[in-house]
């Protein structure tokens, strides 16, 4: 018998498509209530303005039942994008009361070190003990301040928890992810490493999908860019930026709700590491162009100078917005469209939404990949420009003679 794959392939391919919507509509109202309610208990149990959170509760209070929906829905999107002490891959129950995950070590800093399961917090309800202090998660930023025993946090003005907030140095999800991917990355490319030596440069087994990638960034990316000169000492950092990132995102789109390349901090750590290879292996010729740019009348050199040295700065800031902002937008523009689902809860409204998500996470896809490489074919441009060599000189010689 014989079976078509152009059938399988569909299968697959709309399976994949459909994952980021399995992964969004795991915690959809009670994470939401949760929160919503431990805001509430916060704001009642903050002494410092009484008056701002009874005006609050007495706000809520005349809400419709559609607003205070609405607002859970948008709270549940913010809560898909912050990073969290625990990994939880769904909730279960009458009101998803029930957890289905695993505890992540948590190492604060304050006044000595803390080192504790974040199983202590209650999935952001409890408050932890540790060596004689207690910590909590404050809801609003996911982050971990210094509290009473009861878990009181106290605000400014403007809203801001003024508790002390240690040094934190948890592995968080986004961490663990990290981690996990970079240790993906070692075995995988070891093993890609070992087949071409054990079977006559010849790819085995997963590295023959991973082959013609690694060759494409090489010939494709490094070469024409940087030079065949200089290429190879960047390679590695090349192919690891690109498969890093890719892998990231798509781990993104998986049920296990993780969102690490639409961090600021992550995508900031990334295009940080790309200026300062930029900078440190630039050539004398690159820093000439940056403060004393040639062929331009002395008066303009002093203008160009502070312009280009801003430039430099400017280039690995919009690789990090440009990477962040990408992928941030998808999830929220993903989820918006799932939470219409419940929001039209009608036979016409409800399909149509769930038709435009999953075109949406096709495109994802897409993006997932196509970020990785632009970023890298960006970074390998200012390698490039970097160790460039000009001859100015020899050619306004030759022009002379």
């Amino acid at each position: 018998m014989v079976i078509s794959k152009k059938p399988l392939q569909f299968f697959i391919a709309a399976l994949v498509a459909c994952l980021p919507l399995f992964s969004s509509a795991t915690t959809v109202n009670d994470t939401v209530t949760k929160a919503a309610a431990a805001t509430t208990s916060m704001e009642s149990a903050t002494h410092a303005e009484p008056k701002k959170a009874e005006g609050h509760e007495v706000e809520n209070a005349n809400l419709t039942e559609e607003q205070k929906a609405d607002l859970e829905r948008k709270a549940h999107i913010k809560h898909h994008l912050m990073d969290s002490h625990d990994f939880t891959l769904f909730t279960y129950g009458k009101e998803g009361e029930k957890y289905f995950g695993f505890p992540l070590p948590v190492i604060l800093l304050d006044n000595g070190v803390h080192f504790f399961s974040s199983s202590k917090f209650e999935h952001g309800e409890g408050v932890a003990e540790s060596n004689g202090s207690y910590f909590k998660i404050n809801h609003h930023d996911g982050l971990v301040y210094r509290t009473d025993a009861e878990g009181t946090f106290t605000e400014d003005d403007k809203g801001h928890v003024t508790n002390v907030k240690p040094l934190d140095f948890s592995i968080t999800k986004s961490l663990f992810m990290i981690l996990l991917v970079g240790l993906l990355m070692f075995f995988l490319f070891r093993g890609l490493g070992k087949s071409y030596k054990q079977n006559g440069s010849i790819a085995k087994g997963a590295g023959r999908f991973f082959e013609p990638i690694v060759l494409y960034i090489r010939d494709d990316i490094a070469i024409p860019n940087i030079g065949e000169k200089h290429y190879k000492k960047y390679m590695s950092f090349l192919l690891t930026l690109f498969f890093f990132i890719w892998f990231l995102n798509m781990f993104g789109l998986t049920p296990l709700g993780v969102n690490i390349t639409g961090n600021l901090a992550i995508t900031a750590s990334l295009a940080l590491i790309t200026y300062l290879i930029t900078t440190f292996t630039a050539k004398k010729d690159y820093w000439g162009h940056i403060f004393w740019m040639p062929g331009v009348p002395v008066p303009m050199k002093f203008i160009l100078a502070p312009i280009e040295l801003l430039g430099t700065i400017i280039k690995p800031f919009s690789l990090m917005i440009r990477l962040y902002a990408n992928m941030v937008a998808g999830h929220i523009v993903l989820m918006s469209l799932i939470a219409l689902m419940y929001t039209f809860n009608s036979p016409i409204g409800s399909p149509l939404s769930f038709f435009l998500a999953f075109v949406l996470s096709l495109l994802e896809i897409l993006v997932a990949l196509l970020q990785a490489y632009i970023f890298t074919m960006l970074a390998a441009l200012y390698f490039g420009a970097a160790v460039e060599e000009h001859h100015h000189d020899e050619h306004h010689e030759v022009a002379h003679h």
